[in-house]
C-alpha cells in the first residue's frame, strides 16, 4: 500500500471508530511502527489533521477542531504516488509542448500536488529534467483565444471568430459550432461546423485573430461524421473525395517506414527484394506531398499518376534552384 492510500485509510479508521489502537493500524496498513509514526506526523504537520493520542483509552482519535485551528479535509479524489507521478509527468509534457498555453490553469494543480504528497525522489523539477521534448518547426506558442474557444466548446455554444486564411491572405468572419479541439503535429486546431460554408471544417487556433462566445447553442455533429470528413483523407486536410496513393520505399528506408503509421487505414506489404509498398487514402495532396518529399530518392510514387506528376514537378522545381 502506498503512502497516499495509507493516509486515506487512516482517515477512514479514525472517522469510523471512537479510538483506534496502534495494533489495529499496523494490521490494517501492513506497515512498521516507525512508518506508521511518520504517517501520523505528516498528517498532523502537513495536512493539519487533528489526530491525538489518548493514553487512557490506548488509541488515537480525532480531536475537536477549535475555530482558530487550520481546517482539515482530505481531497475528494485521492491519488496514490504512482498516479501523482503520472499527473506530474503529463503536466511536464504539456508544458514543454506548449509553454505558457495552460500555465495559469495548471499551476494551482502543481502546487496542490506538491503540498499534499511527497513523491520521494521525483519532484516536479526533477521530472522536467528527465523528460525532454524537442519542438521542431512548430508555430507560435501564443494562442490568444484558446480559453475562449475551450469555454464555448465545453458550454456547447457557438463561436464568432475572425479567421486568417493564409492561402488567400484574407481575414474572414465566421460563426462556428465547435465540436472538438485537436492537437496535431505541434499545433492546435478546432474542428467545427462552419455556418458560412455549411460544412465541417478544421481551423488552426494560431490563425484565429479574435473569438467570442455567442449565446446560441452549437449545432451538434456526431463524432463519426467528423471522422468521415476530417479523418478520411490524409493529415489535417479534409474532404470526402478520397483517392488512394501507392508509395514504394527502397529496402534501406523500409526498415524505418514499416513501423510508421501514416494513416489508420493504411496497407503495407513488402516485396521479395525488400522494398516496402505503402497504400493510403488522401483527399487534398498538400500534406502528403510534403511527407513524401522528405524521403527524397528513397521513395517513389507509383500511383495515382496525378500525384506522381505533382511530385515530379516539385522535385524538378527544387533542382532548378541549384543550377
Amino acid at each position: 500500500m502506498e503512502r497516499t492510500e495509507r493516509f486515506y485509510k487512516i482517515d477512514r479508521l479514525l472517522r469510523e471508530n471512537r479510538f483506534v489502537t496502534i495494533e489495529r493500524f499496523l494490521d490494517e496498513l501492513s506497515v512498521s511502527r516507525a512508518t506508521f509514526k511518520r504517517d501520523i506526523e505528516y498528517m498532523r504537520d502537513r495536512l493539519n489533521a487533528p489526530i491525538r493520542w489518548d493514553r487512557e483509552n490506548g488509541g488515537y482519535h480525532f480531536d475537536k477542531i477549535d475555530g482558530n485551528a487550520p481546517s482539515y479535509e482530505l481531497p475528494g479524489i485521492w491519488f496514490n504516488q504512482s498516479e501523482i507521478f503520472a499527473l506530474l509527468s503529463m503536466e511536464s509534457l504539456l508544458t514543454q509542448i506548449q509553454p505558457g498555453l495552460l500555465g495559469s490553469r495548471l499551476e494551482p494543480l502543481r502546487e496542490k500536488l506538491n503540498d499534499i504528497v511527497s513523491v520521494g525522489d521525483f519532484s516536479m523539477d526533477s521530472i522536467k529534467d528527465r523528460i525532454k521534448i524537442l519542438n521542431v518547426a512548430s508555430r507560435t506558442r501564443q494562442i490568444k483565444y484558446f480559453d475562449v474557444i475551450a469555454l464555448g466548446l465545453m458550454r456547447g455554444k457557438q463561436l464568432a471568430i475572425e479567421y486568417f486564411v493564409r492561402a488567400r491572405n484574407e481575414l474572414t468572419q465566421r460563426d462556428i459550432s465547435p465540436q472538438r479541439i485537436v492537437y496535431y503535429r505541434d499545433n492546435w486546431y478546432v474542428d467545427g461546423w462552419c455556418h458560412r460554408a455549411e460544412s465541417i471544417r478544421s481551423f488552426s487556433l494560431d490563425a484565429i485573430k479574435n473569438a467570442e462566445v455567442l449565446p446560441d447553442d452549437a449545432i451538434k455533429r456526431e463524432p463519426r461524421e467528423l471522422d468521415e470528413v476530417l479523418g478520411s483523407g490524409y493529415g489535417i486536410f479534409s474532404g470526402v473525395d478520397v483517392q488512394w496513393a501507392t508509395l514504394k520505399f527502397n529496402p534501406e528506408r523500409s526498415k524505418w517506414v514499416v513501423n510508421e503509421e501514416w494513416h489508420p487505414d493504411q496497407r503495407i506489404r513488402t516485396t521479395n527484394s525488400g522494398e516496402l509498398i505503402l497504400e493510403l487514402p488522401y483527399s487534398a495532396p498538400h500534406e502528403l506531398v510534403m511527407d513524401i518529399m522528405k524521403y527524397g530518392a528513397d521513395v517513389e510514387v507509383i500511383s495515382p499518376q496525378s500525384l506522381r506528376e505533382l511530385i515530379k514537378k516539385k522535385f524538378a522545381s527544387g533542382l532548378a534552384k541549384y543550377k
